[in-house]
């Protein structure tokens, strides 16, 4: 009896000394990315807007093929339709390139939604493929998209793109006009990094829901078994419909953030090898995984440019056209790399070695 009651407070005192050591690291980690605008220079600011639109596309196809197990090699088809019907939508025209001028807020929604109705034109076919029949059907849309981006110019501006316009939100336009924030001059880098943040939150708190409902179950039961599911009353071609639009979406926002960031959209950037390395940020963050996606498009999208950053300090890695390693190929040689030693050693992605250390901390806490 007296060892039940001595045993009897240290459970619950195991259960909460976690979830407040979370909450503390959650609310610094929110402090620091809040504050970095006023204390790091442009380039680390572009970084992480070029992460922060990664993750939010990642997470699109996370749901699409780590949760629901649909491989789609064309997401970076429905980045070019978000980030060129932004400037459609948003430019005023001239130059023999057709803008509406719509206000530049309602014309990132309207991109975001075009992107959703290109993927649900293709949700039909989505809805009945699997594997790689699946993955080959999406590989077309690139090849397509890159016709469309290059030749019709009057909309995507051919081989040399077209400007994007800046955003405008509440009076406040994220370009490069200087704005004074506590005697700090903030630009488009500084203005945008705030959007992104709002964003990527919203995003992945709302693609946590999804998988934490009835939506997510349904989803990994689709992936693991599909015939069981439809045995049990899922409807299987339903939700690979749904799923592709709502990963369309996604990565017709991811390419709206990307365009702002660029000012500038290049059909060159929306080929095959972005969708690769869309596949690469999942795999080695986790797949069906929302921290996973995150963990992965910093991964992946950091990398070439920290490699660029620091190329005269690294060996073998110089600048392009000098005789060594360019960033950008030394970069996918790096998380080429990681893709297969996670395949072989981390079949969890890297999401799972924190959740591992986790819960090897506390052996009384439930998975």
């Amino acid at each position: 009896m007296s060892d039940v009651l001595a045993d009897t407070p240290a459970e619950p005192r195991r259960t909460l000394r976690q979830p407040h050591a979370r909450t503390y690291a959650a609310a610094a980690g929110a402090i620091l990315l809040l504050a970095l605008p006023f204390y790091v220079d442009r380039f680390w600011l572009l970084a992480g807007l070029f992460a922060m639109a990664a993750a939010i596309g990642a997470i699109g196809i996370n749901l699409l093929t780590g949760a629901t197990g649909q491989l789609s090699m064309g997401h970076a088809f429905f980045l070019a339709v978000g980030a060129y019907s932004y400037c459609v939508f948003a430019a005023e025209g001239g130059d023999g390139l057709t803008g509406l001028g719509l206000p530049t807020w309602l014309a990132a929604v309207l991109a975001t939604l075009v992107a959703g109705v290109a993927g649900g034109l293709f949700s039909p076919i989505a809805g009945r493929l699997q594997g790689p029949y699946l993955g080959i059907a999406t590989i077309a849309l690139i090849f397509i998209g890159q016709h469309v981006l290059f030749n019709a110019r009057e909309l995507t501006g051919g081989f040399n793109g077209r400007d994007v316009p800046p955003l405008s939100l509440f009076g406040l336009t994220f370009d490069d006009s200087e704005l004074l924030v506590a005697n700090v001059p903030f630009g488009s880098a500084e203005k945008l990094w705030y959007a992104g943040l709002v964003l990527l939150l919203g995003c992945a708190l709302f693609a946590r829901g999804v998988l934490r409902g009835r939506p997510g179950r349904a989803m990994n039961a689709i992936r693991d078994h599909r015939i069981a599911a439809g045995v049990i009353g899922v409807p299987v071609a339903r939700y690979r419909a749904a799923v592709f639009v709502l990963s369309s979406m996604y990565a017709g926002l991811a390419g709206v953030l990307l365009a702002l960031v660029f000012q500038r959209t290049v059909p060159d950037y929306f080929g095959i090898t972005l969708s690769l390395e869309y596949l690469a940020m999942i795999v080695i963050g986790g797949l069906g995984s929302v921290s996973g996606a995150v963990i992965g498009a910093a991964f992946v999208s950091l990398l070439p440019q920290l490699l660029t950053r620091y190329s005269d300090a690294l060996p073998l890695v110089s600048a392009p056209g000098t005789g060594g390693i360019a960033p950008g190929e030394a970069s996918r040689y790096l998380y080429g790399a990681a893709v297969v030693a996670v395949v072989l050693f981390l079949p969890g992605g890297l999401v799972r070695v924190a959740a591992r250390r986790r819960v090897a901390r506390n052996p009384g806490e439930e998975r």
